[in-house]
């Protein structure tokens, strides 16, 4: 892809990040919350690059290297599941971002996604635009892979 491309792709997130941020407070979070396609498209692209070689091409934990990894990924398709059906997006995006480590929660294999998002792509963005709008389209690409409580893990 082109830096052209790449540019544009990230200030269309970077867009869709700040209208969905200023509706996303009269959405509710769970199955009512529905993701937004253009986010999706954008999210499973970054999934593809970043996310499938640990937790696979379903995010299922089952990821070409996910063997040689002391612990194992999580299967990302059962979040909502093990949350009691809702899907907690603000907690996912910390999550995958990283830069916020909390001792207590044990040691940290994965990637600290946020410091590698934070590269600047113009004078008119910031970093932390940049990785706001990284995690909003990945944690909407995950929200499409959720599995209901009735199906098999």
């Amino acid at each position: 892809m082109q830096f052209r491309q790449v540019l544009g792709v990230v200030a269309a997130a970077i867009l869709l990040w700040a209208l969905a941020v200023g509706s996303a407070r009269a959405e509710p979070e769970g199955e009512e919350a529905q993701p937004q396609s253009l986010l999706v498209e954008a999210g499973a692209k970054d999934f593809r690059r970043y996310c499938t070689s640990c937790h696979g091409w379903g995010g299922r934990g089952d990821g070409p290297v996910a063997a040689a990894l002391n612990t194992k990924p999580a299967d990302l398709t059962r979040i909502a599941v093990r949350r009691g059906g809702t899907f907690p997006a603000a907690e996912i995006a910390a999550y995958i971002d990283g830069r916020t480590y909390v001792a207590a929660h044990g040691a940290r294999e994965m990637p600290v996604w946020g410091r590698r998002f934070s590269a600047r792509i113009s004078e008119d963005t910031t970093d932390e635009e940049v990785v706001r709008g990284r995690l909003l389209v990945l944690v909407e690409y995950l929200r499409t892979l959720q599995e209901s409580a009735e199906s098999k893990p």
